[in-house]
């Protein structure tokens, strides 16, 4: 697809368009957004941008902090979540500069372009496909309270086990503890919204695989796409969280992506699935290799398990990230990989056998991350993984075709382990991150500015008394 700004003009006189919505991503991956009259959308637009000041998006300081948006026109949607007829856009950020505007090198979607500029420049491949699933709960309702006298959160979902004994209860089908895989109606009561989720998604352009219910028993749900290029995917994915929450709320509902929500429960993950391509043609099959994969594949799996600690900083970046990367709910904790096992952090699906399917998924990443810093990270991992041929084999990470949950305590200990908490990542990155700033894909004051911003939102929460604390130990 190419739009022209006509196409887009005929987009909204066809509709009656009254305003036009502009969506920016802020550092922390969250959508901002501001909007203008229809009438107000011209070649200027797409020329000179619309102003903003920057500063307030968290972003490292620059001397300039007056930025301009400019539209991307492919992007052009009609957001069925306002209630006056709006069309959204997404777009890219400028600073102001003679003679031209710049792209402003901090802003998330233009560190995914240069990512993706910097892998042609290598050579090694002038596409990156990728898949993310969408895993996330949705609940009936939420309530949380963070006060210096009470801290406290309620979740409540028909179909849990616990709500057997509600009198807003799933009619008695509830759905027992950790049992929520692919279950069916009755005890499903949330299929007709993902189905809505998945027709709305198919509106915003995203190409939806399936969508199904996950195993945690109390609202979990999934919701897989198609492969795709990796800058679209990045926007898909910043979409789809947009359609899950508002489907949801129309739905008079509340979902969230948020990893850990429950205790005890399946966490949700992003697992990410990934290939090259060049000229057309993918670079990670080889039938006489292990699992089919070229040398390429495996070196690109050496160097994400090579940086999988400093990553983490990147595609985990909350404190609540970490209280999933657990053992015993399918989310990797150890350093490895291997063909069709999920408790590695790169598993190669065995039912990917063709050339142009072949490709492996690293399992860490969950949906708190920025996407456009996530799927550029790990790019820029797995070109330095294969631009020093680091063999996983050989440094001593697997490939391990067996359930690393149930190893010994004494085996445990000799593989290396993802980190155990943020502020660890957090220190990996400080340690490990010249491999983001190849290229100048990542500028140094961006990576200055995450690890300053997670570090303070770390060292607050873990201020925080938490509720287990009274139970623990109030009456010592």
């Amino acid at each position: 697809m190419s739009r022209t700004l006509q196409d887009v003009l005929a987009m909204i006189k066809d509709n009656d368009i009254k305003m036009v919505d502009f969506k920016l991503t802020d550092i922390d991956g969250r959508w901002r957004h501001l909007s203008i009259p229809a009438e107000r959308l011209s070649e200027k637009t797409m020329t000179q941008g619309i102003g903003f000041d920057g500063s307030n998006y968290g972003y490292a300081p620059v001397e300039n902090s007056d930025m301009v948006f400019v539209p991307v026109l492919d992007s052009a949607v009609i957001d069925p979540y306002a209630q006056i007829p709006t069309l959204s856009m997404i777009g890219d950020v400028r600073v102001i500069a003679l003679p031209e505007n710049k792209p402003f090198d901090q802003y998330p979607r233009n560190v995914a372009i240069r990512a993706l500029e910097y892998m042609k420049e290598t050579g090694i491949a002038d596409k990156m496909i990728i898949g993310p699933e969408y895993e996330f709960y949705i609940f009936d309702t939420v309530e949380f309270d963070v006060r210096s006298q009470t801290m406290s959160y309620e979740i409540f979902a028909k179909q849990a086990h616990w709500a057997s004994n509600s009198y807003e209860n799933n009619h008695g089908y509830q759905i027992p503890h950790g049992a929520g895989y692919h279950t069916s109606l009755p005890m499903d009561v949330c299929n007709d919204l993902r189905t809505k989720m998945c027709l709305a998604m198919k509106e915003w352009g995203i190409d939806v695989k399936y969508h199904h219910p996950e195993v945690g028993g109390c609202g979990q749900m999934e919701i897989e796409v198609e492969l795709g290029e990796m800058l679209k995917l990045a926007d898909d994915t910043m979409s789809a969280k947009y359609v899950i929450k508002n489907e949801a709320v129309a739905d008079g509902r509340t979902a969230t992506l948020m990893p850990k929500p429950l205790a005890g429960e399946a966490g949700n993950g992003m697992h990410v699935h990934m290939l090259l391509t060049k000229d057309g043609k993918p670079i990670f099959y080889d039938p006489d290799n292990y699992a089919q994969l070229s040398n390429e594949a495996l070196w690109f799996i050496g160097g994400l398990l090579t940086h999988a600690r400093s990553l983490c900083a990147i595609t985990n970046p909350s404190t609540n990230s970490y209280k999933r990367l657990v053992p015993g709910f399918e989310a990797p904790v150890t350093i490895g990989y291997a063909m069709a096992n999920r408790s590695a952090v790169v598993r190669i699906p065995a039912y990917a056998k063709t050339p142009d399917t072949k490709r492996f998924e690293l399992r860490n990443p969950d949906a708190t991350c920025n996407p456009y810093y996530a799927y550029a990270a790990i790019l820029m991992a797995g070109l330095d993984g294969i631009k020093n041929k680091i063999d996983p084999h050989e440094a001593g990470w697997g490939p391990y075709d067996f359930n690393l949950f149930d190893l010994s305590d004494e085996e445990k200990a000799k593989i290396e382990g993802l980190p155990a908490s943020l502020p660890e990542a957090i220190e990996a990155l400080k340690a490990d991150h010249d491999y983001l700033t190849a290229g100048g894909v990542f500028p140094q004051r961006l990576l200055d500015q995450l690890t300053n911003r997670l570090s303070k939102a770390a060292d607050e929460i873990n201020k925080l008394p938490h509720p287990a604390e009274f139970a623990k130990y109030y009456d010592l």
